[in-house]
């Protein structure tokens, strides 16, 4: 059989339930239409809730803490990264190739760190570099690409920044880009973006693979990551895409006030201490890492803009999904479509990302379309983005550089009798990130889900068959203590290959 290219696509900050066939009312026909052409895994969970870690994990095929990248801030290490499926596929004699936002190393540093996403140091990377970097062979990338932190200037940012500025617009367009061009009744971060979506990264991050497709050599077969930068905060959607959902319309999370007295003491503490270091670094975290409690007025202003977000995502990957087609290549194309985490989106009166492990989450969109892969099945076994790489292996008949703690999910795929008992996720914070350090390992199986706090011994438990909203942490319960000791014992199975804490070089 010959081996099928792969196109690996991701949005940043999607929970799983944010898709239109899932139920929620989100316009996403073209990934509707993918997950019935393909395999749709309901159970899939990220080994981290914050972008680095995982998409180290995604790339590496290691746990956060081996890897070592185990919170935002932490860069991932070179010899890692360029040893992960891309360097792996590439060796193999694939083209690997990387589009939008890689989020491997940390934007926002200390000092210069010399790597090309660090802002100190893009301006070191002339316009005529394309890479390699850690093992994609090409690479076309932003900084951030986060509205809050506006498109830098030349000479610093990268490919998204430059093309953004060749036209000598660059400033008018970052005053569009902030420009709110409605009322979003107080809603925080929230706003209707006057940006042309010509100029959109969503736009340029598909414009630019649908020009790889056009380019892709018929004798060599290719992998390409498509990271778009969205539905991330700010919810800063361009019109006209951010008036596509009326905000009376949207859906609310059925338990959408917070209720601290019902979960482990971290809850409240992190989002009320004091995050120690630069009182600059402090200010940001305060800011934009933490919204307050909403209004159910402003929370449906937050809920519409992101799924006009996802709408125009799932508008390019339709273009996407077409240019793969008018190439003659969709018939030999494993194409996957995932997320690096979710967003808690109201659930429990909480907003955006951090060390409540609610579903809205840890739980990501698990599509796979393309060759020898079932239409139409739906796979609800407990799995992890981690076994991409390892799925990828299998289908590209590759073999790793490094050890691996991915599992290929094409056992799953091909045999609707297999089944994995748990998926497990861990978070080492340091204090910099929400004022208090925690050791954070969380399990889920198809009937419960427990995250513990290994520095307190502090945790949470929901059964995940009779309190599908996670309002009774049982944890504690005499009754469930059996369960409880087994899902203890799943966490006590990861391999002792953990590194120790590792030293940040920024926040982000």
């Amino acid at each position: 059989m010959t081996r099928p290219n792969i196109l690996y696509i991701t949005a940043d900050q999607q929970r799983a339930d944010c898709l239109g066939f899932r139920g929620r009312k989100v316009k996403t026909p073209h990934l509707d239409q993918l997950a019935a052409s393909g395999t749709h895994f309901t159970s899939c969970i990220t080994p981290n809730v914050v972008c680095q870690p995982s998409r180290g994990s995604i790339l590496t095929g290691l746990l956060p803490r081996t890897h070592g990248a185990h919170d935002n801030g932490i860069d991932l290490p070179a010899d890692l990264g360029e040893k992960g499926f891309a360097g792996a596929l590439a060796a193999a004699g694939y083209h690997t190739a990387f589009f939008g936002k890689a989020h491997f190393s940390t934007f926002n540093t200390f000092e210069p760190t010399g790597r090309p996403e660090c802002i100190q140091s893009s301006a070191n990377y002339s316009e005529d570099w394309y890479g390699p970097y850690m093992g994609f062979q090409h690479v076309e990338l932003m900084l951030i690409g986060h509205n809050w932190f506006l498109p830098n200037p030349p000479p610093k940012g990268l490919h998204y920044e430059r093309w953004f500025y060749a036209d000598g617009r660059g400033e008018e367009k970052n005053r569009l880009y902030a420009d709110n061009a409605g009322d979003t009744r107080g809603a925080a971060q929230t706003y209707h973006s006057r940006l042309p979506v010509a100029w959109h990264n969503t736009t340029w991050t598909a414009d630019r693979t649908i020009a790889y497709l056009q380019h892709a050599k018929p004798d060599q077969p290719f992998c390409a990551w498509v990271s778009f930068p969205d539905p991330h905060h700010p919810f800063d959607c361009p019109e006209p895409w951010s008036w596509l959902h009326k905000p009376e319309e949207v859906d609310l999370p059925e338990h959408r006030t917070r209720d601290f007295e019902r979960r482990p003491w971290w809850h409240k503490q992190v989002l009320t201490a004091e995050p120690p270091g630069d009182p600059k670094m402090a200010i940001n975290r305060k800011t934009y890492s933490r919204i307050p409690p909403q209004t159910d007025e402003q929370l449906r202003e937050i809920i519409a803009n992101t799924y006009g977000q996802l709408a125009l995502i799932d508008h390019n990957v339709g273009r996407i999904l077409v240019a793969l087609q008018e190439q003659g290549l969709a018939d030999n194309t494993l194409v996957v479509y995932s997320s690096d985490h979710g967003d808690w989106l109201g659930d429990h009166g909480l907003i955006l990302k951090g060390p409540m492990h609610y579903d809205g989450l840890l739980n990501v969109p698990m599509i796979i379309a393309g060759p020898g892969i079932p239409a139409g099945q739906v796979n609800d076994e407990p799995v992890s983005s981690l076994d991409l790489g390892a799925t990828f292996y299998d289908y590209a008949r590759a073999e790793p550089l490094q050890k691996q703690h991915s599992q290929s999910l094409r056992p799953l795929i091909e045999n609707p009798s297999a089944t994995r008992d748990f998926a497990y996720n861990e978070w080492e914070l340091l204090p910099a990130r929400t004022g208090v350090p925690l050791s954070l390992r969380t399990v889920r199986t198809k009937a419960y889900k427990l995250t513990i706090d290994e520095q307190s011994g502090a945790g949470e438990m929901y059964d995940r068959v009779n309190d599908l909203g996670e309002m009774n942490n049982i944890f504690d319960s005499p009754s469930a203590a059996a369960a409880r000791k087994e899902l203890l014992d799943m966490i006590a199975a990861r391999p002792d290959d953990a590194l120790p804490p590792q030293a940040p070089v920024g926040q982000a």
